[in-house]
């Protein structure tokens, strides 16, 4: 490793991800259920987009939006994790400042770009998901005329375009600062506040960008996914058919722990990183990974086991094999 000398009198080609500086030697062990954990939600992922599609009753509007959200599940775990593994196992620590597209376990800036955007697409699918089950619920005998395959593909489309227009200005203004000093990044992954402290610049603009961006996006789609859920239960409690109340529930149920799973950890990883002075700073760290891991390993599992329709279409999938 260069001296400290050497940071200052040469521009910065590398970053070195130092991953629970203060724990480092229990990382082996820690490896262990971030593996299985990545194992499990790859092949649950990966089942669930083969099921919904070989099973014709499954190529409906609601499923192809499962199948988003899988596919944003399966590239940030595929961005993040093996990276990680790769220094826990391998002391492979070193991660490259300029970014191409092939480069994207060990492009910085590249991995930054997806993990923000990505993460925003999720947020956004489950307030187009939302829309889906409240026009369901409050609107059916309008459903087959509104929920399309599609709207569905102008939905996708608006979840692209929206969220990495708007997030590509954050790896894009990390990489244009001057990095002349320190190139260690105390985390696992490339953070756009770990990495851009590090720079010789003033990073204030980088900064707000973040959180206006971050805050503006998800904070639009929670609060539109809160005004979905409170015409939902404002119709449901109109219901007075005996059992129709459950029925409308079960329909929504299942994306109601899918966004419980999101915004519960997203929640806990702002509040530890708020209160970074009081806890130990490798918490938020691996809060972060695990924001990566748990959320996509538990969503199709969630809606292969609560939805009947996909439960079957994986057992005819299991009796094929």
């Amino acid at each position: 490793m260069a001296s400290p000398s050497n940071y200052s009198t040469a521009p910065v080609s590398e970053f070195l991800l130092i991953c629970f500086p203060n724990y480092q030697s229990w990382q082996h062990w820690l490896s262990l259920p971030l593996s299985l954990l990545f194992l499990l939600a790859m092949g649950a992922n990966a089942t669930l987009l083969i099921t919904i599609r070989l099973e014709a009753s499954l190529h409906e509007p609601m499923y192809y939006l499962l199948s988003l959200l899988s596919l944003l599940d399966m590239v940030l775990c595929l961005t993040v994790i093996p990276k990680v593994l790769a220094i826990f196992w391998f002391d492979l620590r070193s991660i490259s400042f300029s970014a191409c597209f092939l480069q994207i376990f060990t492009a910085c800036f590249l991995q930054m770009f997806i993990m923000n955007s990505f993460l925003t697409m999720e947020s956004c699918t489950f307030m187009v998901m939302a829309y889906d089950r409240y026009v369901a619920i409050c609107h059916p005998l309008r459903y087959p005329s509104i929920i399309t395959d599609q709207f569905v593909v102008r939905a996708a489309i608006f979840v692209v375009a929206r969220n990495g227009l708007l997030t590509m200005p954050i790896p894009v203004l990390s990489s244009r600062l001057r990095y002349c000093a320190e190139n260690i990044i105390k985390n696992c992954i490339c953070t756009n506040l770990s990495v851009s402290k590090l720079s010789c610049d003033d990073i204030t603009f980088n900064q707000l960008y973040q959180f206006v961006a971050g805050w503006t996006l998800l904070g639009s789609d929670l609060i539109l996914i809160v005004l979905s859920y409170s015409f939902i239960l404002k119709a449901v409690l109109r219901i007075k058919a005996e059992g129709a109340m459950t029925k409308a529930l079960g329909t929504c149920g299942s994306h109601f722990i899918l966004i419980l799973f999101f915004s519960t950890v997203l929640l806990v990883l702002v509040i530890t990183n708020l209160a970074r002075k009081k806890i130990p700073p490798d918490v938020p760290i691996l809060l972060n990974i695990l924001h990566h891991l748990i959320p996509p390993a538990l969503n199709p599992i969630v809606y292969g086991v609560r939805t009947k329709e996909i439960k079957q279409g994986i057992q005819k999938l299991l009796r094929r094999l």
